[in-house]
């Protein structure tokens, strides 16, 4: 059974994203183990001078790197990805690199009709970053519009055409998993890439 990190992408409590991915981890748990992560509390990235991580996001980052994958649920505010969200791939991506790599699928909840779609094209730009460098599932993602209506009082999807697509878009979640640790087993990790990359380096040096 696959072993997945379902980050949940803002700090706010309540949440319908949180929701979903809860959904999500009772739905989906005869196919794989969903542990969600929250991200709220977090410090504010500032590029310490000691380039010292902080405890609790180093030990988000072991799980996120012996995880089979990971699923982020955005919100959208001012149509892009929380502020809360990105100050978490800041700091997951600074002198440490858990998501290289990594088979990552996109959920996101919000109350109006798009369910955050400009916010997760936003973040699959973000994610494709020389820092970051995840392997984002393509062509499909799961939006989740009108979500303080989406759930019943026992906090299950109330629509069965949305269940159905999201059942198959996660079928084919755990395909792209095996699909990308396999390439990845097969012809080598990008991390020393990663590591090797500095904004701070002249880019004919990167290129060498």
């Amino acid at each position: 059974m696959k072993q997945l990190i379902a980050i949940v992408g803002n700090n706010s409590s309540p949440s319908t994203n949180r929701q979903l991915l809860c959904y999500m981890q009772d739905h989906f748990k005869d196919q794989a183990h969903i542990e969600l992560m929250e991200i709220a509390g977090l410090p504010v990235f500032n590029k310490p001078s000691d380039k010292k991580v902080p405890k609790r996001v180093l030990e988000m980052a072991q799980k996120i790197e012996a995880a089979d994958g990971v699923i982020i649920s955005t919100p959208e505010y001012n149509h892009t990805i929380p502020s809360a969200l990105r100050n978490a791939l800041h700091w997951l991506s600074y002198y440490i690199y858990p998501l290289v790599d990594k088979p990552v699928m996109i959920t996101g909840a919000s109350y109006g009709r798009l369910g955050s779609s400009r916010a997760q094209a936003h973040l699959r730009q973000i994610l494709d970053s020389n820092d970051i460098r995840a392997r984002v599932m393509p062509n499909l993602e799961f939006m989740l519009g009108y979500s303080l209506q989406a759930f019943d009082e026992e906090g299950k999807l109330v629509d069965p055409a949305i269940r159905q697509q999201l059942d198959q878009i996660f079928a084919e979640y755990l395909i792209f998993c095996d699909l990308t640790n396999d390439l990845i087993q097969k012809y080598g990790s990008n991390k020393q890439e990663a590591k090797d990359f500095s904004w701070d380096k002249d880019k004919k040096e990167q290129i060498k």
